[in-house]
Order: structure tokens, then sequence, then C-alpha cells
């Protein structure tokens, strides 16, 4: 259960569930498959798959859910060919002009006549929530799809009061100050060989880098040029390597031989015990990740943070 991504939020004030409350809430949300007529239809299913039917799986006060969201697919040149045809049966029999809005509802039934014969795609994003840590922590690789997921949560509980982390000085900032060693890099960051340039300009141009000194001449030229650094390739204590964005985003998130060499240590003969063995190792890393990331940008702007109610 390793995370491949990671989209933080933070909780704005004291947040405090326990798993028995999570998984009564998230059971009025459960999944249910698309009806006939349906395009779309999402619901919480359970984390551990084929292997438990819990919605929620905790350890170490770490809440993990999963939003699956099923997708019928209907290809669009088939449908708009369909709906060509009819266009011309009318036309041709009743001798008129098919105006855009029948056009449109010719479209609609032709999408609805589609939807129970459709292949549906089932995608399922990951979450985990950290009331401890005032975090709210989301395997998806867009801020699009954590947002849908924290939306959908939020629709479950109730209530969830959340929002991206804030640091006191532009990311985007500090990560060309990396580059340009005008700020130090913090001792348990190392660099990597990737990172994307933007010009801050209204048309400006983007370069992305892959495989060279990040600190050589040729990313110093941009550099020079005015470019900021808009992702980043880091390696953090030699135990976790990502992509940092300008948005805190983290992506393409690898965990090293180290954690790799704890999780085939422990003793689990079955697939439910190995599971929670990787969970637990993995929240207990991005515990100790998300603060040391937060202060290696400049530190956690708190200011909208209500600490105790």
């Amino acid at each position: 259960m390793w995370f491949r991504n990671a989209r933080v939020y933070r909780f704005s004030k004291p947040f405090e569930i326990s798993a028995e409350s999570l998984e009564e809430q998230l059971q009025a949300d459960a999944f249910q498959p698309c009806g006939p007529q349906e395009i779309s239809r999402q619901g919480w299913v359970a984390p551990l798959g084929k292997h438990g039917d819990q919605l929620v799986h905790s350890a170490g006060g770490y809440h993990l859910i999963t939003l699956r969201k099923e997708e019928k697919l209907l290809p669009g040149p088939v449908i708009k060919e369909l709906m060509e045809e009819r266009v011309e049966v009318i036309e041709a029999e009743q001798h008129r002009k098919v105006r855009r809005k029948e056009k449109d509802e010719i479209k609609e039934q032709v999408t609805l006549e589609m939807l129970p014969r459709a292949f549906s795609k089932n995608r399922r994003c990951y979450a985990y929530l950290a009331p401890q840590d005032g975090l709210l922590v989301v395997d998806a690789s867009s801020a699009k799809q954590a947002e849908d997921l924290a939306s959908f949560l939020r629709k479950s509980l109730g209530s969830l009061p959340v929002r991206p982390p804030a640091v006191e000085q532009a990311p985007a900032f500090t990560l060309t100050g990396w580059l340009t060693e005008s700020i130090d890099l913090p001792a348990t960051l190392t660099l990597g060989d990737e990172c994307e340039l933007k010009d801050p300009s209204e048309d400006g141009g983007v370069v992305r880098c892959k495989g060279l000194d990040l600190q050589g001449d040729e990313i110093r030229s941009h550099l020079d040029a005015g470019m900021q650094v808009t992702k980043l390739a880091l390696t953090w204590e030699d135990s976790l390597s990502f992509i940092l964005d300008e948005e805190l985003g983290i992506r393409r998130l690898k965990f090293g031989d180290t954690l790799q060499e704890k999780l085939d240590d422990v003793e689990a003969d079955d697939a439910v015990a190995r599971f929670d063995a990787a969970f637990s190792l993995m929240t207990l890393e991005v515990s100790r990740l998300v603060p040391g990331l937060l202060e290696a940008l400049g530190g956690e702007d708190r200011s909208a943070i209500i600490e105790s109610e």
C-alpha cells in the first residue's frame, strides 16, 4: 500500500473522528454501480478490496478510505454519426432544417439509448485522514482529482474543514533559489535530475529538463534569463523521492529501499497483514515528510488555522 502521489490538505480547525464514526457516515454513500440510464456514479468502497468489506481501514490513528468512480464510455464520433443520420432522415422526410436545439435533443436521446450497452471504466482514488497530524492526504496526480475526493468526503461527513497548506513564501521562489543557490538547500533534501522551468510573463514558455545536472550551466542560463522553477525532483532523507510542484503537489512518489526492507522484515503471511504493515510504514514516513517539507519551503503560514476550540 504505497501511495504514488500525495496531495496534502491541512485541517483548518481541530478535527477528530473515530474509525467507527467515519465508517458509519461513509456507509450512506457506499458505491453502487451505474443504473441503465446513468453515465457516471461514485461512492466509497473497501480499501482492502476483496480482502475486506469495511469502508475504513485504520492503523495507528490513520484512517484509509477509497473513492470509486464508474464512468460509461461512449465514443463521441459514434454518437455524432448516429445523431447526424437521424437529422438527415428528419430533414429528408419533413423537408425542413433541423436547428441546433433539436440536434442537442437528438444527441441526448442517442446517448440515453446507448448507455445500457456502453462499457464502464472504474477508477479508485485512495486517501487517508490523519487527525493527529491535522492532515488529509490524497493519492491523486491532479489537484482536481484530489478536490473531487475532498468534496465528496465533505458531502458524506457534512463538514470537512480542510484547505491546501500555505507557506510563508511562494514555493516557486524557494525552488528557484535552491537551484541558483541563493537559498540553502536543507540537508534533508537532495536534488534529483529533473525540473520544469517557466517564464512568468503572460506568454512565457516552458522548459522541461531531465537527466541533467540541475545546477549546471545549461539550467543556470535559463534561470539567469528570469525563468522560475515550477517542478523539481527531490529526494528526502534518502528514503523518499518525488516531484514537487509550485502548488505543493507531490507526484511520482517512490519509497526507498530502506522502507521496502522494513516491509520485507515484517512477518506477515497473509495479504491483509502485509497491507496493514505497508500502510503503517507509509503513513509514518509521510507524517515526517510533510512538516519537514513545509519547513524547508520557508515555514508553514498557519494564520488561517484555528489551533483550538
